[in-house]
């Protein structure tokens, strides 16, 4: 077939890009050896970047790997590197191994931090391990490389003795033909999970997954002995005790400079591997740390009854954000490295991250690719639509708060509560709750938040709260 007979036929499969994802697919690998292949290639790209996006984020593994086997195909070399270098840490093993083999074929010589793990190599070349090229994505994928530095693991307290399922059984207070029960994959009947749908403040809805009351308090129990004697990194305040967004906010205020990165997909993004890896580093046998991976993650089945591996801390279990705390401790240290070399300083709140400076940076966007190309090294992603460089002539947000001169709740935002108090006060507590149920308890922890960041003023909110739900 020449171009013009290709073309012909790749243009009515564009039009509906979905249903006709294995086809094209199929066409471009039959005729790549034409002289005009780019033409064709141009062609179809225009009209497949979303479908193709859409894959790279499904849940579904086949659908990763169908995308991962058509950026070569489809895209310029540039932007193949832009969405391949996420894929090479993909949690399936067959995803993470194409974009591998894409990378290789495709020749990419896009600069990356090194494996430090391997010693520089002697003939620089972009498949040279060790050298500042796209083998320094695979960094943490290959532990043969070089022996681990055995050390013993940092606790703030004694960490309970477990060798056996048994053991692990008895501590979370269940017989041990339970457990499996409780790491059955889905969110139906019988299995550990329910999922369910919440708005986001951005419009839309985020889909979570929340452990059942029996599960729930089997994780509980692995938070409270195991989990909690960890310590985070002293850059980490979110979810930690003693530590808040205003803890957060502080070490920010008064900066010329405030730069916050938000990660995506941040708790689907630490799998089972990983948290296995977790309870393996801090002392725990292979059967025990596979049963603890198990029982704070989620795998989720899919429309056709096949179960997703491997799984994923779920938004919603107690465990997830301490597990989420402790597999970021070397990408916070490095982070933190990060900015001390660059005169910043620098926080985490979850997945959110933040910079700040005291004077501007010389080269922002080198400091940048350095901070993207971190967290692509410790297996996570940027969302680069929300990051946000913000200098002192505007309004500097960290975690919701001001931090121009001192840190603050915006100004409109306790209008907005004052003026809602009011028409409480004049039309009662019902007209302003608009159907919400919850708005009783909107009300107290609206008003106990101001008194964490204005002690004041919040303490006068709650006492009027109070009195107004007295009536």
């Amino acid at each position: 077939m020449d171009l013009v007979g290709l073309l012909l036929e790749l243009k009515p499969l564009t039009a509906d890009p979905e249903a006709n994802f294995d086809r094209v697919v199929e066409l471009l690998q039959r005729h790549q050896g034409l002289a005009e292949y780019e033409v064709a290639r141009f062609y179809v790209s225009r009209s497949w970047l979303e479908p193709v996006a859409r894959r790279l984020k499904s849940v579904d593994p086949r659908e990763r790997l169908q995308a991962v086997r058509l950026i070569p195909l489809l895209f310029a070399r540039a932007s193949a590197a832009g969405q391949l270098r996420h894929r090479v840490k993909d949690p399936d093993a067959r995803v993470a191994a194409a974009a591998r083999a894409a990378v290789r074929r495709l020749g990419l010589a896009d600069v990356s931090p090194p494996d430090t793990r391997a010693d520089p190599p002697r003939f620089p070349s972009p498949t040279a391990v060790g050298g500042w090229n796209p083998t320094g994505w695979n960094f943490g994928l290959y532990p043969s490389m070089r022996a681990p530095v055995k050390r013993k693991p940092a606790t703030t307290g004694p960490l309970p003795e477990l060798k056996t399922r048994a053991d692990v059984a008895k501590l979370v207070g269940v017989k041990v033909p339970e457990l499996d029960a409780l790491m059955r994959p889905g969110s139906e009947a019988g299995s550990g999970y329910v999922e369910f749908d919440v708005p986001k403040r951005t419009g839309g809805v985020r889909r979570l997954c929340a452990p059942r009351a029996k599960l729930k308090a089997v994780q509980r129990a692995i938070l409270e002995n195991i989990l909690a004697h960890l310590p985070t990194h002293p850059a980490v305040h979110g979810f930690v005790a003693g530590r808040s967004t205003v803890t957060n906010a502080t070490p920010h205020v008064g900066s010329t400079v405030v730069v916050r990165v938000d990660l995506e997909d941040f708790f689907p993004t630490v799998h089972y591997r990983r948290v296995k890896g977790l309870f393996e580093a801090h002392g725990y046998g292979d059967e025990v740390s596979s049963v603890l991976a198990g029982l704070t993650t989620w795998r989720p089945r899919l429309p056709d009854g096949t179960v997703a591996w491997p799984g994923v801390l779920p938004q919603g279990a107690p465990t997830s954000p301490a597990i989420a705390n402790l597999v970021c401790r070397r990408m916070d240290a490095r982070l933190t490295a990060l900015a001390k070399k660059a005169g910043a300083k620098y926080t985490r709140y979850a997945d959110d991250l933040s910079f700040s400076f005291q004077k501007p940076p010389e080269r922002m966007g080198r400091f940048l690719w350095w901070v993207n190309a971190i967290l692509q090294q410790e297996g996570f992603a940027e969302n680069g639509a929300k990051r946000r460089v913000m200098r002192q002539g505007g309004r500097q947000r960290v975690t919701g708060l001001t931090v121009n001169q001192q840190v603050s709740i915006p100004r409109e935002e306790r209008r907005r509560f004052k003026a809602i108090l009011a028409n409480c006060r004049q039309h009662g507590v019902e007209s302003q709750a608009r159907g919400r149920p919850d708005f009783a308890q909107w009300l107290q922890g609206y008003a106990a938040y101001v008194r964490m960041v204005h002690p004041e003023l919040g303490e006068r909110w709650q006492r009027e709260v109070k009195e107004l739900l007295a009536r």
